[in-house]
Formats: structure tokens, C-alpha cells, sequence
């Protein structure tokens, strides 16, 4: 970007999702200082569309290729480019911009991600898929091209304002807190008979079925543990876990002198989102303050690795290395997936995960992208033969 005061470049993969469409929210309050280059969007056409002609994008693509005809009418007298498919989204993340959000869901957003990361600028990550299957390759894409890592993760961007450019030889522990999802207080035979409809019923974030499921299982925080120890470069005894049912802390780091800083907002992804948005400096925004006085009390307890497997298997996938987060995250997708189609139970999700890294017979270290997707197909089969031995509905 030339100029003072030339306009931010920017880029959004994953506009119509639940961090892209808060993403898209922040960005029309600033259309004076930010010119949009592309928005990308899964199989939402009409949604895509009045994001590109509020935002007056250069470029809108769908990924979904039977959304091709009515994006191109939708638009049809605006400027916008359009375009649809798997590599016009992997081209869309080529594009130059000064600031990229990366929210496409799963393995699907690893390409793009790692397309905008060569770019060399700003990257505000909330694909944490991206640094769990591909976490040494992104890095060194991030070092190589100079590129910035902004985690948009609530959890680890509190994290990351919480350090305030401490260095990590400072850190004793850094804690993720957890909501504990719908079946915080559910028993064993609860969590089995659980239905989708249960699951998907979370009791403070408003996200998609896919997050919400994994939030319920807890294997989102299994991610995100690996997703931590990869941005933050810490071991896996180094990363605690507290389940917080009111989700008003949503990070802490503990430093080695005993000061505990955490980081508190209200239950809104539009303020990590802000953050890396206005990064290094702070922007206002219209999300809700916290009274804490009204709050009364803040309740913390210790995550339950025997209810949730996830969570244990998550821990234990970090310490092994190679490709076996790749695999414990393609595995959980599919079953995830299974779940709520009605092919397996709840508990089954775990299961299946366990299932599928138990039946890896190598794991080695991922050297190029294709070794990753191999292994995401690796992943994908051995939980979908596992899941396909199982009695219907078990």
C-alpha cells in the first residue's frame, strides 16, 4: 500500500459464514478507508452478492459451481467481477491485500490461507484447521514471506492481547477457557443418547453446525489446543484448558512471577475480529460492554478429558507429532458429519477419531502440501470404514 492515507486492501474467505458476515458487518462502517478486493462465499449466492455490492467488491466467488448463474445476475449491474469453483477461491486468497481474513471452514480453507500468507501481509486466521494439518508448513510460509499471523480464535486472540508482546520465555502456562458447551453437566448416557438437535443447541456462542458440534464434543478445544501450541510455540504440558461456563474470560496467560492477565468481553467474535482488523492500534465498535458488577461471580472448573475424548486424544496427538493432528481433524470432520446425518451417536464422535488414529499405520513429518491432503484423505477413510461397521445409529 503507497501513501498515507491509501486505502487498506482487503480480502474476505468465508464472507457468508458466521465470521465472515461479522467480518462484513465491521467493513461497511469503514468503506471510506478500505477497498475491498474480494469476497468468497460457499453456496450462498444471494447472501455473496449484497456483500459485494455493500462493500462494492472487485471480486465475488462462490465456491459452489451451481451458483455461477444467479451471482452473475445478482450483480449484473455492478462492477464486480464473479467468478465460481475450487481455484477461483484458491485465487481469490492469491490476491494482493493488505488484509485477508481466512474463515473458510475445515480442509477446504488450508489452500487459500496458505495462498494469502504468501502475499506477505496481514493474515487474520480463523481457520484453525490451517495451523493443525499444516502447522510447520505455514509457518515457514509465514516466515519465508514475512506475512503476519493474527488469531481471530476468541480464545487465542486473547491470548495474544493478554502477552501484549511479552516475550514467551516470560510464560508459565497459557489457559484456554471453554464454555463447556451443551453437555457440560450431562452425564455418560446423557451425552450418548444426545441428538443433533441437542448438540446444536449451545448455550453462549451463535456459530455453525459444524464449530457448534465440535464445541459440544469439546474437539474444538482440541484443536485449538494444537492451534496454540503452534501460534504460540509452546509445549502441550505448557497449554491448560478451564471450562467457564459464562464465557466472559476467553484467554489467560500465566507468567512465570505468579501475575495472572487475562483477557474478558462480552460473547461477540466481532471483537477479536476487531482487533486483528485494526491491528496494532484498536478501532471502536458497537458490540455490548460488560457490567461485571451485574456479572456478580466468575465460576472456573477443570475440563473433563474422561467425558470428552476429544480433548484427551487432541493432547495426545500434539505430543505424537507428524501427521497425526491432520488425521485426528480430518477423522473428526467426517464424523461430525456422521452425527448429524443420523449415522452415529454423539459418543460415537470420539470414537471415531480414536478409531481412525489407532488404525494410522505411519506418521510421518509433512514436508509439501500434497502430503498433507494424502493424509487427509487417509484420515477421512479410515474414520468413514470405521464409522461404516458400526449398527445404524450407533
Amino acid at each position: 500500500m503507497s501513501g498515507k492515507h491509501a486505502r487498506r486492501r482487503i480480502s474476505v474467505l468465508g464472507s457468508t459464514g458466521s465470521i465472515g458476515t461479522s467480518t462484513v458487518d465491521l467493513l461497511k462502517g469503514m468503506k471510506d478507508r478500505i477497498s475491498v478486493r474480494a469476497l468468497v462465499g460457499g453456496k450462498n449466492a444471494r447472501l455473496l452478492a449484497e456483500q459485494a455490492r455493500l462493500l462494492e467488491a472487485e471480486l465475488a466467488v462462490l465456491d459452489d459451481e451451481n451458483g455461477y448463474e444467479e451471482l452473475k445476475t445478482l450483480l449484473a449491474d455492478t462492477g464486480t467481477e464473479v467468478a465460481v469453483g475450487r481455484q477461483a477461491v484458491i485465487e481469490a486468497g492469491a490476491l494482493e491485500a493488505d488484509w485477508t481474513m481466512a474463515a473458510i471452514t475445515g480442509a477446504a480453507g488450508l489452500e487459500p490461507t496458505l495462498a494469502a500468507a504468501r502475499n506477505g501481509h496481514a493474515v487474520a486466521l480463523a481457520n484453525k484447521e490451517a495451523l493443525v494439518c499444516a502447522g510447520n508448513l505455514m509457518l515457514k510460509i509465514v516466515r519465508e514471506a514475512g506475512a503476519k499471523l493474527l488469531p481471530v480464535d476468541s480464545e487465542h486472540n486473547a491470548i495474544a492481547q493478554s502477552l501484549g508482546g511479552a516475550p514467551m520465555s516470560e510464560v508459565e502456562k497459557i489457559i484456554l477457557t471453554a464454555s463447556g458447551g451443551p453437555f457440560r453437566r450431562a452425564s455418560l448416557q446423557e451425552m450418548a443418547e444426545a441428538t443433533p438437535e441437542k448438540a446444536l443447541r449451545h448455550p453462549t456462542w451463535s456459530m455453525g453446525a459444524k464449530i457448534t458440534i465440535d464445541s459440544a464434543s469439546m474437539a474444538n478445544k482440541g484443536l485449538e489446543i494444537i492451534e496454540a501450541a503452534r501460534l504460540f510455540g509452546l509445549p502441550e504440558e505448557q497449554i491448560d484448558v478451564l471450562v467457564h461456563p459464562q464465557s466472559v474470560v476467553h484467554g489467560m496467560v500465566n507468567f512465570r512471577d505468579g501475575s495472572f492477565v487475562a483477557q474478558l468481553g462480552s460473547a461477540d467474535m466481532r471483537i477479536p475480529i476487531s482487533h486483528t482488523l485494526a491491528w496494532p492500534e484498536r478501532m471502536t465498535t458497537g458490540c455490548a460492554r460488560l457490567n461485571l458488577a451485574e456479572l456478580g461471580q466468575l465460576d472456573f472448573e477443570a475440563a473433563d478429558e474422561e467425558r470428552f475424548i476429544p480433548l484427551r486424544l487432541a493432547r495426545q496427538v500434539l505430543r505424537a507429532g507428524g501427521v497425526a493432528p491432520t488425521v485426528f481433524s480430518a477423522a473428526n470432520e467426517v464424523a461430525v458429519a456422521a452425527f448429524l446425518a443420523g449415522r452415529i451417536r454423539f459418543l460415537g464422535i470420539g470414537e471415531t477419531i480414536e478409531a481412525a488414529l489407532d488404525a494410522m499405520d505411519a506418521n510421518p513429518e509433512p514436508q509439501t502440501l500434497e502430503d498433507i491432503f494424502h493424509w487427509d484423505r487417509v484420515g477421512r477413510e479410515l474414520a468413514e470404514a470405521w464409522i461404516n461397521r458400526q449398527p445404524q445409529g450407533n
